[in-house]
């Protein structure tokens, strides 16, 4: 759920008003601020994202659990977003409502223990949701130093063919106003492989993308490959993020690993992995797909291997080979900006029938 104002605001303080069957959760700001709110299970968690907002030394946070509420936390987010996480003893039904007064703010949340209850003293009828906003991260291989594979005929340089690729699909993404495209790298410079994971993981990327182009000792060899994390892949980075600390305290699916047992986090960080290899398969399927349409591909399915930049726990990921340059009749094709904007229609169309799926 969405609701929009435009300027920034301080949480000054939270209250917690009880009562036999309806519990108020009261945040006390200095202004209306922009916020989106959703609720979780196992456990039952109720949160709220609050853009743009500050918390002051004087903060008041409330402790101790009432009869809907455990507990009240909070913690700093990408982008100046506050996340305040209500931890609930049942599944409530939220009613928020919002005041205006000179110098401060409310926003209330009203936990109704059932259904009946909320129907009964809801005064207007919800909004309908706001479109989904998808965040893409397209990565383009190689870049500054790295070069890359070369090509056979025209020594085409690997590096400079993914950004003009990612360019082009950029442009097709944006065809669609419910995506939003960021890129990894915008010009030729060297980008670290888990700095690239790390920039789509701060974006918040629903998809990350990479990018190449492939090149083998036998030039006979062509045809287009997309590939998804493999089991090896994923086990090996699941040990690295379960055994580095600075990797625990970050958010894996929405869930922070450091206070964890190690059994509970090892489990969660392996739900956390499941579903997005799965999502990554799917995504990869509708690509491999959308690319027949187009030329030969390079093997008859979507295929696994352990690169590094598909290794993040918590973002389907895939990685597209476009053609082997190594091929002289592939590596003119990838070179022409006729077959290059091709190329890029058919991946967005993999992409775009993914999302619409999802």
């Amino acid at each position: 759920m969405w609701q929009a104002a435009s300027a920034a605001a301080e949480l000054q303080g939270i209250q917690i008003q009880t009562g036999p069957d309806t519990t108020e959760l009261i945040l006390e700001l200095d202004r209306s601020p922009e916020y989106t709110y959703f609720q979780l299970d196992n456990p039952h968690r109720l949160v709220f994202d609050l853009v743009d907002t500050q918390v002051p030394e004087q903060f008041r946070l409330v402790q101790g659990a009432t009869a809907l509420v455990r507990s009240v936390r909070y913690a700093r987010r990408t982008e100046g977003v506050l996340r305040v996480v209500f931890d609930l003893k049942t599944v409530p039904y939220p009613e928020v409502l919002s005041t205006d007064a000179a110098q401060a703010h409310q926003l209330i949340i009203r936990l109704h223990k059932n259904k009946d209850l909320l129907q009964k003293v809801g005064k207007t009828t919800p909004a309908p949701p706001e479109p989904h906003t998808w965040v893409v991260a397209l990565d383009p291989g190689h870049g500054g130093q790295d070069p890359g594979a070369l090509g056979k005929v025209y020594g085409t340089q690997e590096k400079r063919l993914t950004l003009q690729i990612a360019r082009r699909l950029q442009q097709a993404l944006a065809a669609r106003d419910d995506i939003r495209v960021i890129l990894t790298r915008r010009t030729d410079t060297y980008v670290r492989l888990r700095h690239r994971m790390a920039l789509a993981r701060q974006q918040q990327a629903d998809l990350f993308v990479s990018i190449h182009a492939d090149a083998f000792r036998d030039h006979r060899v062509q045809g287009a490959s997309v590939f998804v994390l493999s089991d090896k892949g994923a086990s090996s980075e699941a040990a690295r993020w379960l055994a580095e600390k600075e990797n625990q305290a970050d958010l894996i699916g929405g869930i922070s690993l450091e206070d964890k047992e190690d059994m509970l986090a090892s489990v969660l960080l392996d739900m956390s992995q499941s579903v997005a290899r799965s999502n990554s398969l799917s995504v990869a399927g509708h690509v491999f797909r959308a690319l027949q349409t187009v030329g030969k591909v390079h093997g008859q399915r979507v295929q696994q291997a352990a690169f590094l930049v598909l290794k993040a726990p918590d973002i389907p990921s895939l990685l597209i080979e476009t053609g082997f340059i190594s091929n002289p009749a592939e590596e003119r094709r990838l070179r022409d900006p006729g077959y290059q904007t091709r190329l890029a229609h058919a991946i967005a169309q993999g992409i775009f029938s993914y999302f619409d799926n999802r």
